[in-house]
């Protein structure tokens, strides 16, 4: 994928009938299919049985099984409850009738109340000044790992600039905190909120374990630890735009026994709070 249109397509289910519908996958350089896909197809499902005035407000997950890239995967919706003000769904995922990931959402009615938000970082690093993955490979392409000069070679629809770059050739222990500017390639004019969520809620199972491995990196990486999704969790608060670049600003308070929690904040450039964000990870050291 290498712009908006395209991950759009595959965000965008079949419906074949009695709220099932059916989705390809997209290999994004893991074995796997990629978590954030699942999550934002599910939305799509979900999303195609509410009422059209009713949005997203929080969703909860559970990764069960891994995704086979090679497999349409189908979900099923099964309706909760639809009251007076909140809608709530129930999504689960199958591959050749074996449930590989389930989903709870709930939707709710337009309303006005009071307000406040924790602010955006002060003095953060803006994108103008920092490298992209695509300039990391670029400039540093052979010096890298192979594994991360593989991951960072496949097109995606997405920019992503993070604050700071660890050097893979120095690895040190740092702070278990990320902070990364994303945002959009293509098109991305006159999207619906509906489809902005699904959009952000497949970016945001990037980077967030990033947060999990930073206090270990002089020992721990991508390459000798076996990660993965367990469950995802995310709640929306504000309207956007894909125009301009987003934060992703990502802490993790834990890790301990094979796994990583972290949670995050996405902000627009303007500090605008559009999203929470909690994650719990599989980090389990590979065996030599």
């Amino acid at each position: 994928m290498k712009d908006t249109q395209e991950l759009l397509d595959i965000l965008t289910l079949e419906d074949i009938g009695n709220n099932n519908f059916n989705g390809v996958s997209k290999d994004i350089g893991s074995p796997n299919v990629f978590g954030g896909q699942v999550l934002a197809q599910s939305l799509n499902a979900a999303y195609r049985t509410v009422p059209e005035e009713r949005i997203l407000h929080s969703l909860h997950s559970y990764f069960l099984e891994a995704g086979n890239l090679e497999l349409p995967i189908t979900y099923n919706v099964q309706t909760i409850r639809d009251g007076g003000s909140f809608s709530t769904r129930r999504v689960t995922a199958h591959q050749n009738e074996k449930t590989i990931f389930i989903l709870a959402c709930s939707f709710h009615k337009k309303e006005e109340g009071h307000e406040h938000q924790m602010p955006i970082k002060k003095d953060i690093k803006q994108p103008e000044e920092l490298l992209s993955w695509t300039d990391m490979l670029d400039q540093f392409g052979a010096f890298l790992p192979k594994k991360m000069k593989a991951f960072l070679s496949i097109e995606r629809p997405i920019d992503f600039k993070p604050v700071e770059i660890a050097n893979p050739l120095d690895p040190k222990d740092l702070p278990p905190v990320v902070d990364v500017w994303f945002k959009l390639k293509g098109d991305s004019s006159n999207l619906e909120l509906a489809i902005k969520q699904q959009i952000l809620t497949y970016i945001s199972d990037y980077n967030i374990l990033t947060a999990c491995l930073n206090p270990n990196a002089s020992v721990a990486n991508f390459g000798n630890t076996q990660m993965a999704s367990l469950d995802h969790s995310m709640w929306f608060y504000r309207d956007f735009d894909f125009n301009d670049w987003m934060l992703f600003s990502i802490e993790s308070p834990n890790s301990f026994g094979a796994r990583g929690f972290a949670c995050g904040n996405i902000y627009t450039r303007d500090g605008r709070l559009i999203a929470s964000v909690a994650q719990e990870g599989l980090m389990r050291p590979m065996k030599k």
